[in-house]
């Protein structure tokens, strides 16, 4: 399979975009304008839950459009001035959490709607060679993002990766752009039971899809996944930066995104070529088994070098979750029309865990101190990977019938 190269530069923009100052922000509002960890988690969370409001729904309309070029440029664009808006009104809280809200709206589309078009372009057939060629391309943007970053705060000014993320933004509507419209077909962007014409079937019944208990024992452990893991980046960030400035805090921070989006950039190759071979289910697990091991890792280790390396599990994690999470989704829907609709709802998911991750773990650090919030998530991850072991099914499908697309048997 040829991959789509203007996909790929897209991802590779998203990858800075859509995660945008996240971490930084966390150390900026820390150690640059001097707020309480309990505020610090209500910013972080306050983007994350509009996410959640509207991950749903967003599924729902990019199953339904046939804009979503169109949609995704308008997103990153609205993620690019939102972020400078944070840095040229710092001095007003209620405009960080304001634009924190925007990003959040911007973010429950961006992620759908960039898988939407890749199954839309590559079809059920060749959509884990893709995926994961997109999720590679992502991690290797954040490296870039997340090197230069750095080098702006330690060298000029730890507000330029507020700078750069705009500018990525930017690049990644040009790339969007770039995707012909007419490669795209919107029947099989949705899952749809035949990916030749784009006036296809009918979907499913959202009822009907909500009735498979595979799908809701998986929204239940993406939730754990990410109640788990979201906060330690910006935990460690906060840790390794309580002793020195805001330039410092942020290059740490970038150091520690460097290394684990290598290690992403990696296991999204293995899991685009293995993943049909072994399964969805082996290497899920070992996603989540690693977390608790980071997590007390991190309560144990002072010493900064020390702390990024660890950051290599979170890339190992990471990488993993985000190819097979699609894939299990596009198993779960194959040939329901209603592909978008759930990878929705499972976004939305993530950022319900992300949002308690963050106000948990802040909270904890404010009374208790960095090492019971680490503990805390370790047991939270290791109960997460239990449950995944024990309680979800492999949905590999048994065979692919490249022909028609019908939907295949599943194992499991």
């Amino acid at each position: 399979m040829k991959l789509n190269k203007a996909m790929l530069s897209t991802n590779f923009f998203a990858g800075d975009v859509v995660g945008g100052i996240g971490p930084y922000l966390a150390i900026y509002l820390l150690t640059g304008l001097h707020w309480s960890p309990g505020n610090i988690g209500l910013a972080l969370a306050i983007g994350s839950l509009t996410t959640v409001a509207l991950q749903t729904p967003a599924g729902a309309f990019i199953d339904s459009t046939r804009s979503k070029r169109l949609l995704l440029a308008s997103c990153a664009l609205l993620i690019g001035c939102a972020t400078i808006s944070i840095l040229l009104f710092s001095q007003y809280p209620v405009v960080i959490y304001i634009a924190q809200i925007f990003m959040g709206v911007a973010v429950a589309f961006v992620g759908p709607c960039i898988a939407a078009i890749t199954l839309g372009i590559s079809g059920p057939e060749h959509f884990t060679v893709q995926m994961g060629a997109n999720q590679a391309a992502n991690h290797s943007g954040n490296v870039f993002a997340a090197i230069l970053g750095a080098g702006l705060a330690l060298w000029i000014s730890a507000e330029g990766v507020f700078w750069l993320v705009a500018i990525m933004a930017v690049g990644m509507a040009i790339s969007i752009g770039m995707v012909s419209g007419s490669a795209i077909n919107h029947n099989a962007a949705r899952g749809g039971l035949h990916h030749n014409p784009n006036d296809g079937d009918e979907p499913s019944t959202i009822g009907t899809i909500a009735a498979d208990k595979r799908l809701l024992t998986l929204v239940l452990c993406v939730f754990m996944f990410h109640f788990a893991n979201a906060a330690m980046l910006p935990l460690v960030g906060q840790k390794l930066s309580v002793n020195s400035n805001v330039n410092i805090g942020i290059a740490f921070a970038a150091a520690c995104i460097v290394v684990a989006q290598f290690w992403m950039t990696i296991m999204s190759i293995l899991c685009a070529a293995r993943a049909d071979m072994w399964g969805r289910k082996p290497l899920f697990l070992l996603a989540f088994f690693i977390l608790p091991i980071r997590g007390m890792l991190f309560m144990w280790l002072e010493d900064p070098v020390a702390l990024i390396s660890v950051q290599s599990l979170d890339g190992i994690a990471n990488g993993i979750f985000g190819v097979i999470i699609l894939l299990i989704a596009a198993d779960l829907t194959r040939g329901t029309g209603r592909f978008n609709l759930v990878q929705g709802a499972l976004a939305a998911v993530v950022g319900i865990g992300s949002a308690a991750s963050n106000l948990l773990a802040e909270e904890i650090v404010q009374f208790f101190g960095y090492s019971p919030a680490f503990i805390t998530l370790a047991i939270l991850a290791f109960i997460g990977g239990t449950m995944y072991l024990f309680l979800m099914p492999e949905t590999l499908p048994a065979q692919l019938d490249e022909d028609d697309g019908a939907a295949p048997q599943q194992t499991g």
